[in-house]
């Protein structure tokens, strides 16, 4: 028995670097680039976020005005058509009455199993005083409901999108950020919904941590075991893991990837690797790129999306379509927000 388990303890081992080894190897390339905007009706635009519809077609909402934090910053949806962007329609503001007026923040697209489409967004006058709400299409995105105020304890998904392990149990990525006379805090925390999102628990994710982290992503496992990484202050992806759908989670952990305290986002495809889009350099966002996974702990880069010695390419938002193609869309200067696809082998 001794002899077998030192063989076992060896051979996995070596086994797993082959492995990984040979993972490095495989093809994935850009099919497809392009802005979404030929003439954006904003100066500036940020935090985009990107859905399939049901029948296939493309959406990407970000926020657009002046500038981030101006009162004139709303949330504007395009709809790829017939391989064209159609010109984005405004579908949210912060506009509270004829006098009092915020700007909106991080709008997340998110279908449902049900095949409602909602969009999630944050207003308020900064990310420490903002509240969430959300609005929801039954058609395709065409029209949308009246917008939805949370609760108060709850600010729906911060950053990246929401992952439904089973019909009507939702997980939403969230996070907070308060100001102490001395500090800024930042804790990551994971709103549960078993209702089909009527209503939401909120779990924390280690908050006695050390760690600053907020914005997370999910990335699914197996049905019990989720995993999130976090943005951090400490220019590393933190990650940590729930064996319970989400119930408790593990201390947070740094992982061997570098970032600038700038956006990230993942993506689990259906054959089980895990794809990460983020900056990896810890002074700037002028590179972008994307690394695969397939324990959520190990991650190779596979592919440059951009790399220039200055600009910002930055707040990534990743999907797997229906037809096993993944779409990114991110910031492209604040200036417009750039699309691309992506083929695996």
């Amino acid at each position: 028995m001794k002899i077998k388990s030192n063989f076992i303890n060896i051979i996995i081992p070596v086994f797993l670097m082959f492995f990984f080894s040979c993972e490095e190897s495989s093809k994935i390339k850009i099919i497809e680039s392009n802005f979404i905007y030929e003439k954006p009706p904003f100066i500036e635009c940020h935090a985009s976020t990107i859905e399939e519809l049901s029948d296939g077609s493309i959406v990407i909402a970000a926020f657009g005005g002046t500038k981030e934090k101006n009162k004139d910053v709303t949330i504007w949806l395009s709809k790829k058509d017939s391989n064209m962007w159609q010109s984005p329609k405004l579908i949210a503001d912060g506009i509270i009455n004829d006098t009092l007026r915020y700007p909106t923040w991080n709008p997340v697209l998110y279908r449902s199993m049900s095949n409602i489409l909602y969009l999630y967004y944050k207003v308020g006058p900064s990310p420490r005083e903002w509240w969430g709400e959300y609005i929801f299409s039954n058609d395709q995105g065409e029209n949308w409901s009246e917008l939805v105020r949370l609760p108060d304890s709850i600010l729906g998904p911060i950053k990246n999108k929401p992952v439904e392990i089973n019909e009507g149990i939702i997980l939403s990525p969230s996070s907070t950020e308060t100001k102490t006379l001395d500090n800024y805090i930042w804790k990551s925390h994971i709103e549960k919904s078993t209702d089909n999102g009527e209503n939401w628990t909120k779990i924390p994710i280690d908050h006695n941590s050390e760690f600053n982290v907020i914005q997370p992503t999910i990335l699914v496992h197996s049905n019990d075991t989720i995993q999130v990484l976090n943005r951090s202050r400490e220019n590393k992806i933190i990650s940590s893991f729930s064996y319970d759908l989400g119930e408790s989670w593990t201390d947070l952990k740094p992982l061997e990837l570098n970032n600038p305290n700038s956006g990230i986002d993942g993506v689990t495809l259906k054959n089980g690797r895990h794809l990460l889009v983020y900056n990896p350099n810890i002074n700037g966002r002028s590179k972008l790129v994307l690394s695969e996974s397939y324990d959520g702990i190990n991650w190779f880069e596979k592919l440059t999306l951009e790399d220039e010695e200055s600009g910002e390419f930055s707040y990534p938002a990743i999907i797997e379509a229906s037809d096993g193609l993944v779409h990114i869309s991110y910031t492209f200067n604040r200036r417009n927000i750039k699309h691309l696809v992506i083929e695996l082998d």
